[in-house]
This record gives structure tokens, sequence and C-alpha cells, in this order.
């Protein structure tokens, strides 16, 4: 993975809880899907597939069927707006699967943005978004506040969506 195709320099840092590099904003969205082995199947193989992205209604166009290290996708919203990434990292563990991607040229942010579902000890499973995000064209700057808000909204629409995918079907 060449860091140099990147928007920004702390490539790979989703993988710390928390961390924000200064003059980013951070964004920490999580979301229960529901409980057991099954839920959390369905939900760590709907992100690492990109189904809960196309669920969502974006469209995806990434150089591999599943998430993995150096998979180029782009992101349209809307129809039109293009916003190219590449996945710096995943996981794919017993309790915990997910992935991220970071911005590259033409991305109308810059940072980087992680899917993750977990299973806790409880048997919980979770949907985590975490992301540090400016924004990098004229339009994202142009919407400040507004810009954020629709991140957060995106952020819980992933879980609502994951949630529905992973439990279609289950007796509760």
């Amino acid at each position: 993975m060449s860091v140099a195709d990147f928007t920004y320099e702390d490539v790979g840092a989703t993988r710390e809880p928390g961390f924000c590099p200064p003059g980013f904003h951070a964004l920490h969205v999580r979301t229960r899907l529901g409980e057991g082995e099954e839920v959390f199947r369905r939900a760590a193989e709907a992100v690492l597939t990109w189904e809960m992205h196309r669920a969502l209604g974006v469209g995806i166009d990434a150089s591999a069927d599943r998430a993995a290290a150096d998979v180029d996708v782009t992101v349209t919203l809307a129809g039109f707006v293009k916003a190219p990434c590449r996945v710096v990292w995943t996981v794919e563990e017993r309790r915990r699967a997910g992935w991220a991607y970071g911005t590259l040229t033409g991305h109308p942010e810059c940072g980087e943005e992680s899917f993750v579902v977990d299973r806790t000890g409880d048997g919980t499973v979770w949907l985590t978004v975490s992301a540090f995000s400016r924004p990098a064209k004229w339009y994202a700057r142009a919407g400040g506040p507004a810009t954020r808000q629709l991140q957060q909204a995106y952020a819980r629409r992933c879980g609502t969506v994951l949630r529905g995918l992973a439990t279609a079907g289950l007796k509760e």
C-alpha cells in the first residue's frame, strides 16, 4: 500500500479506538444489532461484502467482492458525488469483523472510516462506525456543521440497515 496515494497522513489509525488527528473531526456511532452467533455472522458478512453499503442505497464500485487491504472502492452518493477510497485494514476474528477505508484524491472529505461488527461476552452484537475527517472539496467545506450532521446520520443509518440485514427472518 502506497501511503502517498492517500489524502491524509495517519493511514490505518482508525484501528486505535478514539484516535483523531489534530484538525480533523471525530465520529463514533455504536448501534446494537441483536444477539447471538447467527446475527454476528450475518452482520459480519454483510459488512465485509459491501452488502450493507449497497442496502443503504449508495453505489459501490469495488476492485474485489470482499473487503481486503488495498482494495479500491468508489462510493457514489446521490448518483453523482464520487468518493474514491482504499481499504487500509480488515479484521476477521471469532467475535470481531470489519474494515476501514481511507480517502483518495477526488473524495469530498479527507480521512478514514471504519465499520466493525463485534460480539460482546454476553452475546450482544454491535456495529461501530468510527471516523476522522475534514472537508477536502469546497462543497464539503461550505456545508460546515451540516456536513458532519449528514455523516452522523449516515453512520446511524448503517446500523439500522445492518440490523435489518442481520436479523431478517430470525425468531426473537
